[in-house]
């Protein structure tokens, strides 16, 4: 093992998170993990690379943004519109503190909705559809508060299939709160047929499963919130 000493970071990206999440965790079964120097070294030098990444990639879309016209072409506004998206996904998943970036790709996306708007002039389906378009995005910002919601959203998130379930069964109350929102009933179904193996199968094992437990009664009651509000 090498002698530097690795702590965890005070914001960490999503393979730490993970790596955390799994740490000794019987959940995760043969899965789990082991935090040491090693690991997290490994874990952290992952997450460096795809901060680089993106810092990359928000740079070139904030010189694309700053040019900006007013009467720019359709098309380039819907590609820095998209970017910018995407971008705030993705600053909600990587490591350290993105509040200033965030707040900067809320401002330059509210400068390119204002283009839109005005190139969609007096035609009334296309702002209701603009509105429709703002309240799905204010929506989507706000599961990303959640690490464990942006992580689960991630398309490239360490969160493998395999793992979704003992990851929400080890979900703060908060993060449990807004991930599930993201599954529909039949998602919900499978979520909860498995939730309920894996606790039997540890519970039998003699393994402490009390607060996934009050997890899986959690995910249950949005089952039936759900089957009452379809």
């Amino acid at each position: 093992m090498d002698d530097m000493t690795f702590i965890p970071s005070e914001n960490p990206g999503a393979f730490e998170r993970h790596l955390i999440r799994k740490n000794d965790n019987p959940l995760f079964e043969e899965r789990k993990t082991a935090v040491n120097s090693d690991t997290l070294r490994e874990a952290q030098e992952k997450d460096h690379e795809i901060l680089k990444q993106f810092m990359m990639d928000f740079k070139e879309t904030m010189l694309k943004a700053v040019e900006f016209k007013p009467n720019e072409d359709s098309e380039v506004i819907l590609e820095i519109k998209d970017s910018l998206d995407k971008l705030y996904a993705a600053s909600a998943t990587v490591a350290d503190d993105q509040t200033r970036i965030q707040e900067s790709i809320k401002k330059f996306l509210g400068i390119i909705m204002q283009a839109v708007r005005k190139g969609a002039g007096d035609d009334g389906q296309a702002l209701q559809e603009l509105d429709q378009e703002d309240a799905a995005r204010e929506a989507n910002f706000s599961f990303l508060e959640s690490k464990l919601a942006a992580d689960i959203l991630d398309a490239d998130s360490p969160i493998e299939d395999v793992d979704l379930v003992p990851t929400l069964l080890s979900a703060g109350k908060d993060d449990l709160a807004l991930a599930t929102q993201l599954f529909d009933k039949a998602q919900i179904d499978y979520v909860l047929t498995e939730a309920e193996k894996l606790l039997n199968k540890l519970e039998s094992q003699g393994e402490d499963v009390k607060n996934a437990a009050e997890n899986f009664v959690f995910i249950e009651g949005y089952k039936h919130y759900l089957e009452k509000n379809q």
